[in-house]
Parts: structure tokens; C-alpha cells; sequence
């Protein structure tokens, strides 16, 4: 099987969309580990972005685990939580300033009403070119593409923050129910449709080669182009 290959709209060093998966029963602990060793030695801040959930306390959570894992690393909660947060030069400060982003799960339209096409989400760019790890879980991963399923069901999508080109992406995936992501690669000039399954994460480097970590397999489409 020839390697999946992605188009990155964004000059991203590291690029780790995760199904899902509870950190706290050690679901996503493969991914965690790979996620930590590719930090740069010399930035050893996670800046943690709960935009997706709306929870102040996820972070804390988080930087606890990931502190058992290695001790070094500092977590920080960056608090976007509106459309106002995602302009405060404090935030941008601290997005640019870390060694990792990391967007926690939740809810598509919460994350994508504050990001997209924001201030932060510009930082984020810049921090992803200058080498920090920009990993995300869930709802959060599934707003990388160019467009997301609308969790609240009022739209079929949702205009995403379009890191991939033509592309989807369709966490929590289940094989034997792909019905979302086909669903969401019947918008106009998506490409190919990704489905990433929980405990299991999509590596993108650079060049747009990827790998897969953690115990799943990831699933991909390509929609037959006209000639």
C-alpha cells in the first residue's frame, strides 16, 4: 500500500490529528509519547487551547498527565474561549512562544466560531513553520480540513481552517459506519476524505508524507477526478 500523502496549505513542521481517546485511561498514550519526543529540545511548553470544550479545568488535567510521562514539560492554558481571546496579544505570545499546541476535544462549532480566520489561528501558522508540534484530538482534529461536519446539525458543514488542502477529515471513525465522511466529501473540491479511528493518530510532516501512530488503522478516500 502506497503511503498516504496530504497537501499542506500551511508550511507545518508536524501536523498530529488524533481520533480520540481518553488520556486519563491511557487511550491516547502512544500518540502522547510521539507527541512529546518531537518537541524542540528547547521549548518544553505545551500551550493548550480549549476553545473546542469551553473547559478551563482540561488543561490542568492534561499538563498533570503529561508531566507523569515527562517531567520537563510545562503545560499552559492559553484561555481562547471567544472570539475576543483569539486577538489578546497575551495568548498569541504564548501560542508563538511554545514547544507544542495541542487543541482539546469538544465540539466543531465551538472551535471554529473562535478560530477560524483569526489572530490565533495566524499565530498557530506561524508557530507550526518555526517548529512547534501542532497536535490536536476529536472535534478539534476534524477542523483541519477545509471543511467539518456541524456538530449541532443545523448544516451539512462547516467552512474549516483549511491546514489540508481538498481534504476532510473524520475523527472517532468507525469502518463499518463511514456515512459522515462520505457525507462530508460531497463538498464541492474536497479531494480525498480522511477518517482517523480513537487511540490512533495522523502524522503530517512538512512535505505532506505522513505516519500513523498508535494501535488503529486510518482510512483514506480519494474522490475520482474529472479529466
Amino acid at each position: 500500500m502506497t503511503a498516504l500523502r496530504v497537501e499542506l496549505a500551511v508550511p507545518a513542521q508536524l501536523l498530529v490529528l488524533i481520533g480520540g481517546g481518553e488520556f486519563s485511561f491511557g487511550a491516547t498514550r502512544e500518540v502522547d509519547e510521539f507527541l512529546l519526543r518531537n518537541m524542540p529540545a528547547d521549548r518544553r511548553t505545551v500551550a493548550f487551547i480549549p476553545a473546542a470544550s469551553g473547559s478551563a479545568e482540561y488543561a490542568g488535567h492534561f499538563g498533570k498527565y503529561l508531566q507523569g510521562i515527562d517531567p520537563t514539560v510545562e503545560t499552559v492554558n492559553v484561555p481562547i474561549y471567544r472570539g475576543r481571546d483569539s486577538r489578546r496579544q497575551k495568548n498569541l505570545t504564548q501560542l508563538l512562544a511554545a514547544g507544542m499546541i495541542y487543541l482539546g476535544g469538544g465540539v466543531t462549532n465551538n472551535l471554529l466560531a473562535v478560530l477560524r480566520e483569526s489572530a490565533a489561528d495566524l499565530a498557530m501558522r506561524e508557530a507550526a513553520a518555526n517548529g512547534a508540534v501542532v497536535a490536536a484530538i476529536g472535534a478539534a482534529a476534524s477542523c483541519f480540513g477545509t471543511a467539518a461536519r456541524d456538530m449541532h446539525g443545523i448544516a451539512a458543514s462547516l467552512p474549516a481552517l483549511g491546514w489540508i488542502a481538498n481534504t476532510v477529515i473524520d475523527t472517532a471513525f468507525d469502518p463499518e459506519n463511514d456515512a459522515n465522511l462520505r457525507r462530508l466529501m460531497s463538498v464541492p473540491d474536497t479531494h480525498l476524505g480522511i477518517g482517523i479511528p480513537a487511540g490512533t493518530a495522523l502524522a503530517i510532516r512538512a512535505d505532506g508524507s505522513t505516519e500513523i501512530v498508535g494501535g488503529g488503522n486510518v482510512a483514506a478516500f480519494r474522490k475520482a477526478q474529472a479529466r
